[in-house]
């Protein structure tokens, strides 16, 4: 079968064009450690008509946050609690009178819809289920028949360690991209990024079929972490790097290409315009070992719940907790670049919060609203935090 589509190239440059200005907040920054990034070309379809969901959707800007202390107890999620958080956060969000009516801001009956679970961290710190069941149920409420559900990730192992097959409503699929780094059967060889970011052999990642030709609509749910190279895991990361394969070769130790790769995928069609909405999981807040760290000094029960259509927005609030609470904690910040800090062995890192990986890339949030993804100010951000009662 030939494939009509028609297909587009643009080329970014790298990050040192899209974050000079950021530099100057940033006083523990030093450019001199990092190397440029290499261009990145993608190659992605013509855009027919820019959808109305199109990163930063229906919303730019606006964050809604609301947090309960009963949400999470013992280290469980309360159902009935995160219902009534995840509806109030979705109605003073759009402005609906009721939970189907903000859901049908997003969704419609016909749409094919894709919750972009984060898995990684499972399952000490990972997309908590009882949310997943709740956006299922809101998606329901406007229509959606259950086989028209996907919850999925790029990786098929670490979603079966968090058990979401047996913890999701029955018929709904759970879907994996991939059985194993290996594995390119489930990515479209059309949609790409390509850069050399270090003689890697392999320099194109490509997008995942389910979201360039099965899915009409994603609802992302990241989880609030630190990130050893990007700085902190949010829903630029879960949505470009959970989207595209390939991509661990952004980050050799200690350096990282995070920034500006994470923003060039999350601004590549179609998976800018189906990614209409954000649910950010701070059930549990993993402040440092991210993404993996299976570490229960490291993990704190926030009971945060934040909702959105702008990522960047998002991530920069997400950004402002973690540093807040490494700061409490006596840890460096996430912006140091001190080559002390650095260690080659793993175990160090996981036990100790004073080392580090990579020298980490928290700017490529403020480079992915430089590509028109987001808002990256703090003072431009309409953040809407909810009392509990």
């Amino acid at each position: 079968m030939i494939d009509r589509r028609v297909f587009v190239k643009r080329t970014f440059l790298g990050g040192l064009a899209l974050c000079l200005d950021h530099w100057a907040t940033s006083p523990a920054y030093s450019q001199d450690l990092i190397p440029p990034a290499p261009p990145i070309s993608v190659n992605e379809p013509a855009e027919a008509q820019p959808s109305p969901f199109r990163l930063p959707g229906l919303f730019p800007g606006r964050v809604v946050e609301i947090a309960d202390p009963q949400v999470i107890v013992a280290n469980r999620v309360s159902q009935p609690v995160i219902r009534w958080m995840l509806d109030r956060a979705l109605r003073e969000l759009t402005g609906a009178q009721d939970a189907r009516e903000a859901w049908s801001k997003f969704i419609e009956p016909k749409d094919i819809v894709g919750i972009k679970i984060n898995p990684s961290g499972a399952p000490a710190c990972c997309s908590s289920p009882e949310i997943v069941r709740e956006i299922v149920a809101g998606v329901q409420s406007v229509g959606v028949p259950v086989q028209n559900i996907y919850v999925y990730d790029r990786y098929a192992y670490e979603m079966d360690v968090g058990s979401y097959q047996t913890l999701v409503p029955m018929g709904v699929h759970v879907t994996g991209v991939e059985d194993g780094k290996l594995d390119g059967s489930g990515y479209d060889s059309n949609i790409y990024c390509e850069a050399n970011f270090f003689g890697e052999w392999e320099t194109r990642s490509y997008m995942a079929s389910i979201v360039s030709s099965r899915l009409t609509k994603i609802i992302s749910v990241p989880t609030m972490k630190d990130h050893s190279a990007a700085g902190v895991t949010g829903c630029l990361k879960n949505l470009g790097y959970g989207t595209f394969n390939n991509v661990h070769r952004s980050h050799r130790s200690p350096f990282s290409f995070t920034d500006p790769l994470i923003g060039v995928m999350c601004s590549v069609e179609p998976l800018r315009s189906k990614a209409v909405l954000h649910i950010m999981d701070g059930m549990r807040m993993l402040w440092h070992g991210g993404p993996l760290s299976q570490n229960p000094r490291f993990i704190s029960p926030a009971g945060i719940l934040m909702v959105g259509t702008d990522p960047v927005a998002m991530d920069t609030i997400e950004l402002e907790k973690i540093e807040a609470k490494r700061r409490r904690e006596g840890a460096p910040s996430v912006w140091s670049r001190n080559p002390k800090s650095l260690t080659a062995n793993n175990a160090e890192f996981y036990e100790n919060a004073a080392k580090n990986l990579f020298y980490r890339q928290p700017h490529h949030i403020a480079a992915a609203g430089k590509l028109g993804l987001g808002t990256s100010d703090l003072k431009q951000i309409d953040h809407r935090v909810l009392d509990a009662g």
